[in-house]
């Protein structure tokens, strides 16, 4: 398997966090797919925004709500952070791309955490699909 050339930055209490987050999130959000997006700037991811799932079958799929999307790229186009990637979580399956997952990506570069089975995938939607993040949690 592939592994992308890129890399994610974190120090590792930053990275508990994170992961905390995430998981705490796909547990409150279970039985539905818990969203939203990775906010930070070049390599290093900054911070979550929660988001609003509004697919019409939870509990099977995610959508963020357009909303908040159209929100974090009017703030990151004013200073704020870039809009990096999105996560979700899978409450029945691994912490990995899904068919729906591959057959929506965009082939766009953006990060993508996926929480499920207790644990946090990181994925990087490169042209050619899916494949897994290289990451450092070094605080850079």
């Amino acid at each position: 398997m592939r592994v992308s050339q890129h890399r994610l930055f974190l120090a590792p209490q930053a990275r508990a966090e994170l992961e905390g987050q995430l998981l705490a999130e796909a547990a409150a959000a279970h039985p539905q797919e818990a969203c939203g997006l990775i906010l930070g700037s070049g390599d290093r991811i900054d911070t979550l925004r929660p988001a609003a799932n509004v697919h019409p079958d939870p509990a099977a799929h995610f959508e963020i709500d357009p909303r908040a999307l159209i929100g974090a790229h009017r703030a990151a186009r004013e200073g704020g952070p870039q809009v990096l990637g999105y996560y979700h979580s899978h409450p029945f399956g691994p912490p990995a791309p899904s068919a729906t997952d591959r057959a929506h990506a965009t082939g766009d570069g953006r990060v993508w955490a996926i929480v499920g089975e207790g644990t946090v995938g990181w994925w990087r939607d490169e042209p050619d699909g899916f494949v897994p993040l290289s990451y450092q949690w070094d605080g850079r």
